[in-house]
């Protein structure tokens, strides 16, 4: 095996590779203040933006699940790859050549698995689109072609071919270095009689990628009629694709849904490259499965949930697409985005209608036109005789039961009003009862209990502010953090400044002894300061202080309060050397005050019992302590 990777390429691909550009591939950042950017967390669900990335420190925090780390920290989470693949993906971003301390470079064939099915997966889109050229892939150019995309548009969306024959593409990829066994595994191959053979032949293909960029499996359409396989054939499960996660066009149009506050979901391959090609460059796509919650979440990420966001579904007019219209208003209360539902003349879907109308009828047909719950109840109410009045009773049953799912309960009132008019209802109280009954109903059988995506456990808002009452950390003995307390306020605020601007604390912060910071959280912070060599590491180089300050935490606890005081704002709003200065005498003369109380306690508990050198001893302690207390409050910072 390879290896440890070396020590300095660690660091150099930490510095090179911004925290904040990484990051900002996966869900979208704004301002924060302070030089922070915040966002919705990917690792829990949450509908207020708590999770912070600091690019001057190079780390992120989420106020309300704890993780926390730095660049390298993010990736393996989010793609959950071990340190050796995060490390080497990002250098290769970086363009940096690592090296090891065993066995010099890091062959290929050595490489981890999720890395070496991305480059499968890469070095075979790249075999697709040449194949595309070649005279057999004539039926492809065809098809492509007579639903207008020319030769331009194939190579912007990477449509390539798959060659008929049976392993064309897997004599090609050994030819490259890649094993029987990840050819298998990325799904490229399958097993044959003889060994393995391509899993796709005849076909056309597009390159599916994850919100990273990167190629994790493919879209297959059959274009001969001798080939007995489904329509639409998509690569298998694997570790690196998961239908139910992945959003066909993401990595195109992540930018542009982040900018405006908008996605448009479609049904297909063409669908996305018809309303990119017409200007609509934020549609994407399912692969062979309906949308469903981890989509959504996607989504939501990079919409960042505000009031403008807009998404808009545009299913066909038959049967299945009316279907699916209403499984997407089942998960619509996941988003606060406002939803709607766009249907094109005569069902026809974006790709048919760019071909017959042009590209103007694509960009009308996505402007948000009909409310998807008015679509959906309007398909619900249409399916009962509205004449009659049991057909309007078994109407309301029915649609009403689907409002009730609605967790706002101002938008659940008006939804129900609608309802009523739609049902042909005049009680429009009655109906507004009857969904809120409902309600209770689902809520009293274990239903939802309080808003979904609320934050959990956070210590203090992303804003700052006054921090909440925290739940007892694991992993530290004594007591609870009590927030409200000015002394753990006061600590927490000089542990903050010892790893935000350590400038301003040193050297007086790194006399401090552990013992002074009351509130054991508090306290093993301060220890692996100490051990990271003290805040006055930080003034050479803040980045690798932080990184020697996580390293010396005992456990991902202390690792996550960490990150979480290098990132969260302060609670004053100037923050110079005479706020500091505040900070460093309150906690030494609380300290100080502590001692004097602990050796009077002594003293009185032994009262006459003590030996008269000992009590002298004390009383000397005592009056020195209370002298220095004295100097405190009379000169602040200037008598530490």
């Amino acid at each position: 095996m390879a290896g440890r990777i070396n020590d300095d390429d660690v660091k150099a691909v930490r510095d090179a590779v911004p925290i904040d550009s990484v990051v900002s591939e996966y869900l979208q950042l704004r301002n924060a203040g302070g030089g922070n950017l915040k966002g919705l967390c990917p690792f829990h669900d949450e509908k207020s933006p708590s999770f912070q990335v600091s690019p001057g420190k190079g780390l992120f925090h989420c106020f309300g699940c704890q993780e926390g780390g730095d660049t390298i920290a993010f990736v393996m989470k989010i793609d959950h790859l071990s340190f050796s693949e995060t490390v080497e993906r990002l250098a290769a971003k970086a363009g940096i050549t690592l090296r090891y301390e065993e066995g010099g470079y890091n062959p290929s064939h050595q490489r981890g698995e999720r890395i070496r099915l991305i480059e499968a997966h890469q070095a075979a889109a790249e075999f697709y689109v040449r194949a595309l050229e070649s005279p057999e892939a004539e039926i492809g150019r065809k098809f492509l072609a007579e639903r207008g995309f020319d030769q331009d548009a194939a190579a912007h969306f990477r449509v390539g071919y798959s060659p008929a024959g049976w392993d064309h593409l897997t004599r090609y990829l050994r030819g490259k270095g890649f094993s029987d066994k990840e050819l298998i595994t990325s799904g490229l191959s399958q097993d044959g009689r003889r060994g393995p053979i391509d899993r796709f032949r005849g076909r056309l293909m597009w390159p599916i990628s994850d919100t990273a960029g990167e190629i994790v499996g493919f879209g297959a359409r059959k274009l001969r009629d001798d080939d007995n396989g489904p329509k639409y054939l998509n690569t298998p499960e694997t570790p690196i694709y998961k239908k139910s996660q992945v959003l066909y066009g993401i990595d195109l149009a992540k930018k542009d849904i982040a900018k405006a506050s908008r996605a448009v979901v479609v049904e297909g391959y063409t669908d996305v490259m018809a309303c990119h090609l017409a200007g609509v460059t934020t549609a994407i796509a399912t692969c062979g499965t309906a949308f469903g919650n981890d989509h959504i979440k996607i989504l939501r990420r990079l919409l960042m949930d505000n009031g403008s966001a807009r998404v808009i579904f545009t299913f066909d007019g038959d049967s299945a697409g009316q279907k699916a219209a209403l499984r997407a208003f089942e998960d619509d209360q996941k988003f606060a985005a406002e939803t709607y539902i766009a249907i094109a003349p005569d069902g026809m879907d974006p790709c048919d209608l760019r071909l017959a109308k042009g590209d103007d009828s694509v960009r009308d047909l996505v402007e948000p036109r009909t409310p998807l719950f008015e679509f959906a109840l309007r398909q619900i109410v249409g399916r009962y005789d509205l004449e009659t009045p049991a057909g309007r009773a078994a109407a309301l049953d029915e649609a009403a039961a689907v409002v009730a799912k609605i967790k706002t309960s101002s938008v659940q009132r008006e939804v129900a009003v609608q309802l009523a008019g739609l049902v042909g209802i005049l009680d429009q109280e009655f109906v507004v009862h009857r969904v809120a009954q409902l309600a209770r109903w689902a809520r009293d059988k274990g239903g939802d209990h309080g808003e979904r995506g609320g934050r959990r456990g956070s210590h203090q808002g992303p804003r700052g502010g006054t921090p909440q009452q925290p739940a007892p950390a694991p992993g530290f003995s004594g007591p609870a953090l009590n927030l409200r307390s000015p002394a753990h306020r006061t600590e927490r605020e000089l542990l903050k400044l010892a790893l935000q601007k350590p400038a301003l604390v040193s050297p007086a912060f790194d006399a401090y002894g552990v013992d002074e910071f009351t509130a054991p959280p508090y306290a093993a912070v301060r220890q692996c300061i100490a051990e990271a060599g003290g805040a006055e590491q930080g003034l050479a180089d803040d980045r690798e202080y932080l990184v020697a300050v996580m390293d010396a935490a005992p456990d991902n606890t202390v690792r996550s309060l960490v990150t979480e005081l290098a990132v969260e704002v302060f609670i004053g709003k100037t923050i110079d050397e005479t706020y500091a200065g505040m900070q460093l005498v309150h906690v030494r003369l609380r300290a100080v005050d502590r001692r004097i109380d602990d050796v009077q306690s002594s003293l009185a508990r032994l009262g006459s019992h003590v030996a008269p050198q000992d009590l002298a001893a004390a009383q000397n302690e005592v009056w020195v302590l209370q002298q220095y207390a004295q100097s405190l409050r009379a000169h602040g910072a200037a008598a530490l």
